[in-house]
């Protein structure tokens, strides 16, 4: 089962869940204000097995939804003792995401901050170890030169949507691979991850 084996019972549930409700607004045509807008199982995955390999003390993510990615995140990072902080704008699904965090047994390992990001990541005073993006697409760039000088040397940003939203996010793409300060990849699993890690 992949990385699954190593998630637990009531996570797995929920992810399930999460995945049968994803895909139908997909199918049914819910507005995309609406939609939760989730990463895809393998995307899930992958972050799952991101954080176990690296090891952060310190994750963040940027863009909760209904918690699915942050489900992914926070039970790897209970097994190496990280912790999580996520942030959403939107209280509905912020509250969303806070039930299916005590629904998955993963409550008190994850810090879900309602508000504005942006100012959020301006008063943030401590480094990363590991941030996810998956936000509105014309907010990368700007999200993005706010996390990387609070990335600690060797740390890890993926963001999500990279080859679905190729158009969209071209300045960020070409932005992120041609920073001197990360050495950066896109990986072709999902939407489309670009995977960057912070230079000593």
């Amino acid at each position: 089962m992949e990385a699954q084996y190593m998630i637990e019972p009531a996570a797995r549930d929920v992810l399930a869940r999460l995945e049968t409700r994803d895909s139908y607004e997909r199918e049914s045509g819910v507005a995309r204000s609406e939609r939760l807008r989730q990463i895809t199982p393998d995307v899930g995955r992958f972050l799952h097995v991101m954080v176990l390999a690296a090891k952060p003390r310190v994750i963040l993510e940027v863009g909760t939804s209904g918690g699915y990615s942050t489900i992914w995140l926070a039970s790897a990072a209970r097994m190496i003792g990280g912790d999580v902080t996520t942030l959403e704008i939107d209280p509905v699904k912020a509250a969303l995401a806070e039930e299916n965090l005590r629904g998955a047994e993963l409550a008190g390992a994850v810090n879900v901050r309602l508000g504005d990001a942006f100012t959020y990541l301006r008063d943030l005073d401590t480094r990363v170890d590991f941030a996810f993006l998956d936000a509105e697409k014309e907010d990368y760039l700007d999200f993005y030169e706010l996390i990387v000088p609070r990335m600690n040397p060797g740390a890890v940003l993926v963001a999500d949507n990279l080859i679905s939203h190729e158009l969209d996010l071209a300045e960020f793409r070409e932005r992120a691979l041609s920073d001197q300060r990360l050495s950066a990849v896109i990986v072709p699993i999902g939407r489309g991850e670009l995977v960057a890690v912070r230079a000593p």
